[in-house]
């Protein structure tokens, strides 16, 4: 089996899915419209630069989970992905994931960006596999915590390696696209590690070791 590893943020879609979600739950008026708008900006300029804190920036994305009704979040978040995602969609990534799966790849979105947003994306691909940051559910109720490793920097690592084992599979000749320098833990992990329109930081990285850096952009 060779994987085919996608991060999905920037990389398959022309923008950040979390951080749009912030903006639909804004524009909803489901939150704090201005506070939240600033620390929505906020966290999403750390994850740019490097220096966000993944369980504070958690515990704020996921505490508007725990105040609604799962049927209602469920509801809202058709809407996002019709006003949302569609507008981010890529024909030319769409492009590269077929050619995967033409020969044969198995296919998986890797993301920090949580499973209750990314899960109806990869749906939309068509990619069966997704490891995402897991929000933890009790009595079909968010708690606004997260259940186990969330799959961010060398998390991502730690979360892929578990599912290779659960699954029987290894990293051999695997390829992975990231446009992050937060996926350098894993793109230096793998055998085909490609830079996907590149922030700074990773494209300095990835022409000094080599690497593809092509863009998925148009």
């Amino acid at each position: 089996m060779t994987l085919a590893l996608f991060d999905l943020d920037n990389t398959l879609l022309a923008g950040d899915s979390d951080h749009a979600w912030g903006e639909f739950l804004v524009e909803e008026g489901l939150v704090d419209a201005e506070a939240y708008r600033q620390a929505n900006d906020r966290f999403y300029q750390e994850y740019l630069n490097g220096e966000l804190d993944i369980f504070h920036y958690l515990r704020f994305a996921l505490q508007p989970l725990t105040r609604h009704d799962l049927n209602d979040l469920l509801a809202w978040r058709e809407r996002f992905v019709e006003q949302k995602i569609r507008p981010m969609l890529q024909s030319r990534a769409q492009a590269l994931v077929e050619r995967h799966r033409e020969q044969g790849h198995t296919l998986m979105i890797i993301t920090a960006t949580n499973r209750f947003v990314t899960e109806p994306i990869a749906k939309l691909m068509g990619i069966e596999h997704l490891i995402a940051t897991e929000p933890e559910m009790v009595n079909g109720r968010f708690t606004g915590e997260v259940a186990g490793v969330p799959s961010f920097q060398e998390g991502k690592v730690v979360r892929l390696k578990d599912w290779l084992a659960s699954h029987g599979h290894t990293l051999e000749n695997a390829w992975f696209y990231s446009d992050s320098h937060n996926d350098l833990p894993l793109l230096r992990a793998v055998t085909h590690p490609v830079a996907v329109d590149p922030d700074p930081t990773l494209e300095q990285q990835a022409k000094a070791a080599g690497w593809p850096v092509i863009s998925l952009r148009g």
